[in-house]
């Protein structure tokens, strides 16, 4: 298993914990508001090797004791869960960011994580612009995160053309049954497509908005804005 990098300390990317983030490289989609784009389509050296990321997390245990594996997509590297089981032995407490596109991959790893956030990136019919051709694994990963018993969220960044008012009744289809869904607020900075850097982004009543509709499809949702 390798890594892109990884940053240290974050406050924001574990629910309620202090974590270090990995990085991997790598993804099946290509969306065009994606910051982490550099290790997406161009994953370059010098990589990160498991062994050494161990010996990183080992080193700050007394500051941080929980890991978030990000990427790129985490699920497209088939030694993930080999590597999550090792973290978990050692006592490391997981959460697992993914785009549900490798359902048995992400099965594999249900039993080593204690949350998973699936992003549920706009609805079926606008998911080909994002260079998804089939959605079936997508799709059977909500279902086991639904069915699972594990921590989870579904979540979504609203990004304008993206994720649009009417949007949100086709996205409450796919996720309808669910425990939690969380609004992400986009922020249009370093992005694959230079067009999103200038984006309006929608203004929070806008969000809260969106989130009224949601709560018809799940026990609750989150809101994460400016």
């Amino acid at each position: 298993m390798k890594f892109s990098g990884l940053q240290k300390i974050s406050l924001i990317d574990f629910p309620d914990r202090i974590s270090t983030v990995l990085f991997t490289p790598g993804c099946n989609l290509r969306c065009p508001y994606c910051h982490n784009w550099r290790i997406v389509i161009d994953p370059r050296p010098p990589f990160l090797n498991q062994k050494k990321v161990i010996q990183m997390l080992e080193k700050q245990r007394k500051f941080v004791d929980a890991v978030v594996v990000t990427g790129g997509e985490p699920t497209l590297h088939r030694e993930l869960p080999t590597f999550l089981e090792k973290l978990h032995e050692k006592g490391f407490t997981i959460k697992l960011d993914t785009n549900g596109f490798f359902p048995q991959v992400l099965k594999e790893c249900l039993p080593f994580a204690s949350y998973i956030a699936l992003d549920v990136k706009t609805c079926k019919e606008k998911y080909g612009l994002l260079g998804a051709k089939d959605l079936s694994g997508f799709l059977r990963s909500v279902e086991i995160l639904k069915n699972d018993g594990v921590e989870y969220e579904f979540r979504a960044t609203v990004v304008p053309s993206f994720v649009d008012e009417e949007d949100i009744p086709e996205i409450g289809k796919i996720v309808k049954g669910g425990k939690r869904f969380a609004f992400q607020q986009f922020v249009p900075d370093d992005t694959l497509d230079k067009k999103f850097r200038d984006v309006k982004i929608y203004t929070r009543d806008t969000i809260l908005r969106f989130s009224k509709l949601m709560k018809q499809n799940v026990d609750e949702v989150l809101l994460r804005v400016q």
